[in-house]
């Protein structure tokens, strides 16, 4: 006989499925963060929404509905790299971000830093632009 603190099973597998569900549209909500905000990562995010919304089908229809998200996916999972729109939007957005913060910002260590920072990114960004046959 089972003991009455014990859940389910059947309990315990849609904990499982909402807690996945939960998570994956917080990575898909960061990962569309990181569409404008040039230092935080979308793919990652993205592939870890993918990961946690397939628990949920019904919600990972709707999730590769999203055009971008589609394209973006699609493209990774056939090693296909980045479009070439998407590379030159990315890195058009990052440098004007970076420059705007270098102008506004007071001058000191961030000066330098900024431009650090986006010679990373942009190689990043160049890297997973590659296609991958």
């Amino acid at each position: 006989m089972r003991n009455a603190a014990q859940p389910k099973g059947g309990d315990s597998i849609r904990f499982k499925a909402m807690l996945l569900t939960m998570l994956g549209l917080v990575f898909l909500a960061l990962g569309f963060v990181g569409l404008f905000v040039p230092v935080l990562p979308t793919t990652p995010f993205l592939l870890a929404a993918a990961s946690c919304l397939a628990s949920s089908p019904r919600i990972h229809a709707h999730m590769m509905r999203i055009p971008f998200v589609h394209e973006y996916l699609s493209r990774y999972r056939e090693g296909a790299g980045l479009s070439r729109r998407t590379v030159c939007v990315s890195l058009c957005f990052l440098w004007s971000t970076l420059l705007a913060s270098i102008l506004l910002l007071p001058k000191g260590w961030l000066t330098w830093l900024l431009p650090c920072i986006g010679v990373a990114v942009t190689a990043h960004i160049l890297w997973i632009a590659k296609p991958r046959r």
